[in-house]
């Protein structure tokens, strides 16, 4: 039987175990997926005694995908991008692969809601690890155009400038926002601890988009805040925690789960927890 894994400090509330494992039945394959807690210090060590142990691939969350970054012997091109990693898998030689799938999850569940990025403009709120990881695959859609916010302005136009090969983007304090966003995405932490980024009367259009990257049963107070600024669809980051995790699970095993039938099935799990 092949073995999976996610990393992470701490693991216990990661859903991952749970997302794969449905996968795997619902596909036929034949595999193990647990998490576990790799020391602060040591996760190069915890990943490497999963490999002995015949550890096939793995998940790696908060906070090493930097450290997992730098272990792999190869990169994909938007883990490259993105300076981390997400998800790793051992060749048949024995190399180190590492992928980042987070942006892909993301652009996939905005896809499944009938949202299609190409010639929109785009707000990014933040210009951390969270949002760095999504912007190469955002900007493969041909956005018209892409500004990254951040409280500290010089980190987004340094992040802007890292990406502006890929397209229009550019990089803002808070208090330069502007207006008329056909979609505005939140790669903030804001929401964990209920709280909301400043943003300006008009930044989004009528009718506009709203994705906050975090999730919950409830709405997160993003979501509310579009919904009371006229979003015509707001959404949270349960499909992309789906999706990215489909990413890993096809690029192990070769075959694409379906998303919808484990978005509902993880969604009536944490209603249960509640």
């Amino acid at each position: 039987m092949d073995h999976y894994a996610v990393f992470g400090h701490p693991i216990a509330h990661s859903q991952s175990p749970f997302i794969h494992q449905t996968f795997a039945d619902q596909t036929g394959q034949l595999l193990t997926y647990r998490a576990i807690l790799a020391p602060l210090d040591g996760f190069a060590e915890t990943v490497q005694r999963f490999r002995a142990e015949g550890g096939m691939g793995a998940n790696v969350t908060l906070p090493f995908k930097e450290q997992a970054f730098a272990l792999c012997e190869e990169l994909t091109p938007r883990a490259r991008l993105a300076g981390a990693v997400n998800t790793l898998h051992w060749q048949a030689d024995g190399k180190l692969v590492g992928d980042n799938t987070d942006g892909a999850g993301l652009v996939a569940d905005l896809q499944q809601h009938g949202v299609s990025l190409t010639g929109l403009r785009i707000l990014m709120l933040g210009a951390g690890g969270a949002v760095r990881g999504v912007l190469e695959p955002v900007l493969a859609c041909q956005p018209a155009q892409l500004v990254i916010a951040n409280r500290t302005a010089s980190k987004a136009t340094a992040l802007a400038a890292d990406f502006g090969h890929l397209g229009n983007v550019t990089g803002v304090g808070l208090d330069g926002i502007g207006s008329g966003f056909d979609l505005i995405i939140n790669g903030t932490s804001a929401s964990l601890s209920g709280d909301l980024p400043p943003l300006p009367e008009g930044c989004l259009v009528k009718e506009g988009i709203t994705y906050d990257m975090a999730y919950g049963v409830h709405a997160t107070p993003f979501q509310l805040w579009g919904e009371r600024h006229g979003g015509r669809l707001n959404l949270a980051g349960l499909g992309m925690l789906v999706n990215q995790a489909a990413e890993s699970f096809a690029r192990w095993r070769g075959v694409r789960p379906e998303i919808e039938p484990v978005r509902a099935a993880l969604l009536a799990r944490l209603e249960a927890k509640q």
